[in-house]
């Protein structure tokens, strides 16, 4: 028990006492078991402390002595950056780089539009007053990137900074909003280079409105064009809202299979049925109408890509006219609610034929609401068009086409030094249309605020420098001129057409001269005609009488306009 008798024998006599052993030290300590264990104990805890605050010690030695090595010997292979923005965000950034063992990147400075942070330090780093020192820190510590860790700020602000990161060959990216990082908290890697979508001279448009769901909770809703860029957005928003059902309905198979797929995967719980169709073919349609019954129908489904168009008249005219039609008079036999057609900023004064369809489709569903108007005022289909321009990063923009020119090393493509273009984003454009949607009493053509219009010439340049490439030096630039039915602006009304405001800033009504539907309709099935004798030049002469603002634009069917 941690003590041993021993017998001591002296000359006097013999006696036996017991001395205390302490087994930690292996002597007599004259001390009793419990304080021997006593001082056992204080030195343990003398160890334990001892050895905690050595392993902290190396731990922080570890540590220093990585960034040492990293920021030193390594120095060469580090980039030097600066981060816009010295709040909440921009130190949570800061930190994230810092700490990120993978970054090889070195925060020198901070900027911010505040003037109470000039001149204040950030973990050793100086806060500098908006972009004015911006060009001498590029020089003093050769700058290559900047970070932009501010919330809520503004385009033109944002604009303002990444035009002079351009000017200054300096690289641009962003933090992330916080409800996107802030559970997981903040990395170096979430940090993201500046999209496209970021260079909107407007605010981007956000829709909040609870009269959509009541408009599409519990409903069979059916999308056509459901697989292009499009469709298949509102088909995500509408998932949304609760639907009973999504019928999707495309005439391309593969991206049919896609969004399918992807519908399997991330809405699970949102009905949906895959319909592959087209919308020229009646017989189909009546089928697909009769077996779902929807009640609410988004026609999304054209043909849209100008120069094609322009080469196939007849395929721009079946497509998007007679389509259109197909479905309006189904979806009033089968007393579909709403019917939301989707249609272009090209219908307006239109140069080429695809623009010209999608006007003479927009005549057609106008007309046909303002008969049931007349004729059935008790229930009838209502009728509503939207109209708005380019949507960034859709099927047949520019911008897909610029990325893959600039991934092959260019040149990049324009067609002329002064074409302009209005943009907007694909999430943008499918909110409102569904909020169009909702408001719609029947008739209406609803125009969309698009901001100011970008000049293309302007976008390819952003692109190739946000890209880390310089203008006409990695990358050229090549004007190929006008193609055909291709016009240098696009307008949103025509030269008759005023608008009426709504509720929402950012919707208008088009008040346009309507079409008497039994003329336009006598009109529309001629068509069938025209295309069965295959005749382009009188298919486009009869389009150009439907729609009589039509007159083309470096197209051969300039022809026929000077034979008026």
């Amino acid at each position: 028990n941690g003590s041993k008798m021993y017998l001591n024998e002296s000359k006097a006599s013999t006696t036996r006492t017991f001395i205390n052993y302490c087994p930690q030290t292996g002597k007599n300590t004259g001390l009793n078991k419990k304080s021997c264990f006593t001082r056992r104990g204080w030195s343990e805890g003398y160890a334990s402390l001892s050895a905690m605050f050595m392993l902290i010690f190396y731990r922080l030695l570890v540590k220093e002595l990585f960034v040492y090595l990293k920021n030193g010997f390594a120095q060469k292979d580090l980039r030097h950056g600066v981060i816009f923005g010295a709040g909440e965000a921009g130190i949570i950034a800061q930190e994230a780089i810092k700490n990120d063992s993978k970054s090889q990147m070195n925060i020198v400075a901070f900027l911010d539009d505040d003037t109470k942070k000039d001149g204040k330090n950030i973990d050793g780093k100086r806060i500098y007053k908006g972009l004015e020192d911006l060009e001498k820190l590029v020089k003093q510590f050769n700058i290559t990137e900047l970070i932009i860790a501010v919330r809520d700020l503004s385009v033109h602000r944002k604009n303002e900074i990444i035009d002079e990161c351009l000017r200054l060959n300096v690289s641009v990216s962003m933090v992330p909003p916080v409800d996107q990082w802030i559970n997981g908290g903040l990395t170096a890697g979430a940090i993201r280079e500046i999209k496209i979508e970021d260079l909107l001279s407007r605010e981007q448009i956000i829709l909040d409105n609870p009269r959509i769901e009541q408009d599409l909770k519990d409903k069979v809703v059916m999308v056509s064009g459901a697989a292009g860029s499009i469709g298949s957005e509102l088909c995500r928003q509408i998932s949304y809202y609760h639907p009973k059902l999504i019928v999707m309905l495309d005439i391309a198979e593969s991206p049919l299979y896609d969004i399918e797929q992807e519908f399997r995967e991330q809405h699970p719980n949102c009905a949906i049925k895959i319909v592959l169709g087209d919308v020229k073919n009646k017989k189909k349609m009546k089928e697909i109408f009769k077996e779902f019954k929807p009640q609410v129908v988004f026609h999304a489904a054209a043909y849209k890509h100008v120069p094609m168009m322009e080469n196939y008249p007849e395929e721009a005219v079946h497509a998007n006219v007679i389509g259109t039609k197909i479905l309006a008079d189904l979806s009033v036999l089968s007393q579909v609610e709403k019917f939301v057609f989707v249609s272009t900023d090209k219908a307006v004064n239109p140069t080429n034929v695809m623009g010209a369809s999608k006007r003479a489709a927009e005549m057609y569903v106008q007309a046909l609401n303002e008969y049931l108007e007349a004729n059935h005022k008790k229930y009838h289909t209502r009728f509503i068009t939207t109209r708005f321009g380019n949507v960034l990063g859709s099927n047949g923009s520019v911008i897909p086409l610029f990325k893959k020119q600039i991934l092959n090393g260019g040149p990049i493509s324009v067609t002329h030094p002064d074409i302009t273009r209005y943009f907007m984003t694909i999430p943008e454009a499918c909110q409102l249309v569904l909020e169009a949607g909702v408001m719609g009493e029947g008739g209406e053509i609803f125009v969309f605020d698009m901001g100011e219009p970008l000049k293309i010439l302007d976008l390819a340049k952003k692109m190739i420098q946000l890209s880390g490439k310089k203008v006409d030096v990695d990358i050229k630039i090549q004007f190929t001129g006008l193609r055909e039915g291709e016009k240098l602006y696009e307008e949103l009304l025509n030269d008759f057409e005023t608008v009426k405001i709504t509720h929402h800033p950012k919707i208008k009504i088009a008040q346009v001269q309507t079409s008497s539907y039994h003329r336009i309709d006598g009109q529309i099935e001629f068509f069938h005609e025209l295309i069965g004798k295959n005749n382009e030049t009188d298919l486009v002469r009869h389009l150009k009488s439907l729609v009589p603002e039509y007159i083309s634009n470096s197209s051969r069917f300039e022809v026929l306009d000077r034979m008026n």
